[in-house]
């Protein structure tokens, strides 16, 4: 009898989803991203379903020296984005802020590996007196569909402020530019870099202080199949040697040369 319970034991864990498959599901990892997000990341203009950029080159480093694979997907928009991770048809978002809402869907790998600013964008010639967040209460706004700028001021303009979402920073800036929305909220680098790509840097101006300065993290999917105590403890691991060699910041200025020398393409006119 012991010996039929043990054959019967290790026959139900055979059969149990998951168990004995995880090492090898794991072999391949699916990130994510806002795409719209230079120089952190952008789609690679030779293959548009791929996303390049710091936080890519991040990942692959990290996801190499575990003996990982990984792509880094473009899977839409950035709201799309985010329910492909949550739903774990992808397994990673490869830098997100931290927030209520997402911890309960997707695990964060400490530590967070670049610090960004969130800003209040005007048009220039339009800009109002602004000092913090309570100066935003009387004019409509623009943001991201699904975008976060950390969860205390999350908070507040969820009970402050009136915001109208759109999939994509262009479509904002176009509505600004238009007099559709007083402002944007959108972090500080990505929006110079997408505004100065579009070319409005020179009719945006970034308001003073910033509304929120976040971490960026690697979030893992409580769904995805690769998600087991190794692996979150081996992306820690890997990330918190990574930030103290200052990584992170050396492939953050790459990519912004990166950026830059890829707008200087097709600007080039034949002789």
């Amino acid at each position: 009898m012991p010996r039929f319970r043990r054959s019967l034991l290790l026959l139900v864990l055979c059969l149990l989803p998951g168990l004995g498959q995880a090492a090898g599901k794991c072999e391949r990892l699916v990130a994510t991203g806002n795409p719209e997000y230079p120089p952190y990341l952008w789609r690679d203009p030779e293959n548009p379903k791929q996303l390049i950029g710091a936080n890519a080159d991040l990942l692959k480093q990290i996801a190499r020296e575990l003996g990982l694979k990984v792509e880094i997907l473009y899977t839409g928009p950035w709201s799309r984005a985010q329910d492909e991770v949550r739903t774990g048809r992808v397994d990673l978002i490869a830098g997100a802020f931290l927030t209520l809402p997402r911890l309960e869907t997707m695990d964060y790998v400490h530590p967070a590996f670049l610090e960004t600013q969130s800003v209040v964008w005007v048009k220039r010639d339009r800009a109002f007196p602004y000092s913090g967040w309570d100066d935003l209460r009387s004019h409509t706004g623009g943001t991201l569909v699904k975008n976060s700028f950390g969860q205390a001021f999350d908070q507040f303009a969820r009970e402050n402020l009136k915001l109208e979402e759109v999939p994509s920073l262009t479509q904002a800036y176009q509505k600004l530019l238009l007099e559709r929305t007083d402002y944007v909220l959108y972090e500080r680098y990505p929006g110079l870099v997408l505004a100065d790509t579009l070319g409005m840097a020179d009719d945006l101006v970034a308001l003073e202080p910033p509304i929120s300065s976040e971490g960026l993290y690697l979030t893992l999917s409580h769904n995805s199949a690769c998600n087991d105590p190794w692996l979150r403890g081996q992306l820690a691991k890997k990330m918190t040697e990574l930030v103290a060699a200052g990584v992170p910041e050396t492939l953050l200025q790459r990519n912004l040369e990166r950026w830059k020398a890829l707008q200087m393409q097709p600007v080039a006119t034949p002789e």
